[in-house]
């Protein structure tokens, strides 16, 4: 697919953009025999002067800049015109206060350009910094193949990362990675599983994503607080500590899925944490809530892996300079502290999500729907707006472990809870928690 077959494949209207650039010299800044006759060639083609076009477009209405890579112009690599274009186009999404997205297939680098060609990496690095610090978000979606300094800035550097089914995506291309390496590791699917894409999506449904994903990056005025989701059972308050954490561990209590279902209009997944790692256990992402954008993180009953609670810094920092709410919910026996967990750096990734809740400028609301084990549990609670349901409880130990390091035996566990005051009631009195939530109509 062509750069601008790209664009009319998500987008109702485009405005291309140009670039003056000086005159080149005839074969390039390292004088590369034979640079010139290449470049006329692709020119030829392709019937494009350099391997990136940029403009103004509107994708299911809603307002962008748009990036195009033409991979068939030499490889779509990066020389020293192409960074001129991509500079621009970041710095056209600043001055018109637009979202970047960006359909990008390269090769990476061009070797006839050497450093010069490089170093235009640093240009763009600068420019997607500058356009994050103007609060406005950036998604890529990685065509086949994405590999070398362009997924390593544009793709990766993004936001939002959307992949095409099969799409060869690494920064090592395939001429020049290790003998005997996985390939399936340099797909799209093998880097949405390591935490490096969000999605992976069908090229039909490509514009309706981008639609979404434009509408619920886009703050419509002041972030105000997310609305506590209404509980999902009807479960009365329970009579002792123990029958609180029993209640909270029932197997047909409402988990987070169904929560997040009853609350959103749709929501969009963002997935890993983007250093290898993701948690089956913790859905994150952003979604519409009568109509406006919140972002959300939730807990799925499981330990928490360091993967996740970097998921979850990872999500709020993000909404954070969007200017979107937060909705967090808890569910967790606690943090994985297995000997796995410690080489990820569980306290580390602990410690983040703590750093990026306390600094987030949003506004955060919590709703703890099932086991609040420790500071596993307290990480990604809202300070001040915390609320609880009434099938759960919030701990600084479980009951169990609390017995056991205060040498009590089995028959002492259902007395410890209740020494705790871990109940949904308890909470509210103790001031750790503002409500306990009702259902729908209750």
């Amino acid at each position: 697919m062509s750069a601008r077959d790209a664009v009319a494949a998500v987008a109702e209207r485009f405005t291309e953009h140009h670039t003056a650039t000086g005159p080149a010299t005839a074969d390039g800044p390292l004088g590369w025999s034979g640079y010139a006759e290449s470049r006329a060639r692709a020119v030829e083609r392709t019937g494009e002067e350099e391997s990136v076009l940029y403009g103004t477009a509107s994708v299911g209405g809603r307002d962008c800049v748009l990036v195009s890579f033409e991979f068939g112009f030499l490889g779509g690599s990066l020389g020293g015109s192409t960074g001129d274009r991509l500079e621009a186009a970041y710095a056209l999404a600043r001055e018109l206060r637009l979202p970047l997205v960006s359909l990008v297939a390269t090769g990476g680098s061009r070797m006839q350009e050497g450093m010069i060609a490089l170093i235009q990496l640093q240009r763009v690095a600068r420019a997607s910094a500058l356009l994050r610090a103007a609060g406005l978000p950036q998604i890529a979606v990685v065509r086949d193949p994405t590999t070398g300094g362009g997924w390593a800035t544009v793709g990766a550097g993004a936001d939002v990362v959307l992949a095409l089914p099969g799409a060869q995506i690494g920064f090592a291309g395939s001429r020049v990675r290790p003998a005997g390496a996985d390939p399936y590791a340099y797909t799209a699917e093998g880097q949405s599983a390591a935490g490096q894409v969000d999605a992976v999506v069908p090229p039909e449904e490509v514009p309706g994503v981008l639609n979404r994903w434009l509408t619920a990056l886009t703050a419509t005025g002041p972030a105000e607080a997310a609305p506590v989701p209404r509980a999902l059972s009807a479960t009365g308050l329970p009579p002792t500590g123990w029958d609180a954490v029993e209640q909270a561990r029932s197997a047909v209590r409402p988990r987070a899925g169904a929560y997040l279902d009853a609350y959103f209009e749709y929501r969009l997944p963002l997935t890993g944490d983007r250093c290898g790692g993701t948690d089956p256990g913790l859905l994150a992402g952003v979604g519409l809530h009568a109509g406006r954008p919140v972002a959300y993180v939730a807990q799925c009953g499981t330990a928490t892996r360091p993967a996740g609670y970097r998921t979850a810094a990872r999500v709020v920092r993000l909404a954070d300079r969007l200017g979107l709410p937060v909705l967090t919910l808890v569910d967790t026996p606690g943090a994985a502290n297995d000997a796995e967990a410690e080489r990820a750096g569980a306290g580390a990734a602990i410690a983040d999500a703590f750093a990026a809740v306390a600094a987030a400028g949003v506004p955060v609301t919590t709703l703890v729907i099932g086991e609040g084990g420790s500071g596993g549990a307290l990480a990604l609670a809202a300070p001040g707006n915390t609320h609880v349901t009434a099938d759960s409880y919030f701990s600084v130990i479980a009951p169990e472990l609390a017995a056991a390091i205060l040498k009590r035996g089995p028959g002492e566990v259902r007395s410890t809870a209740d020494q705790l005051r871990l109940r949904p009631q308890d909470l509210v009195d103790l001031g750790v928690a503002r409500s306990v939530v009702g259902p729908a109509g209750g």
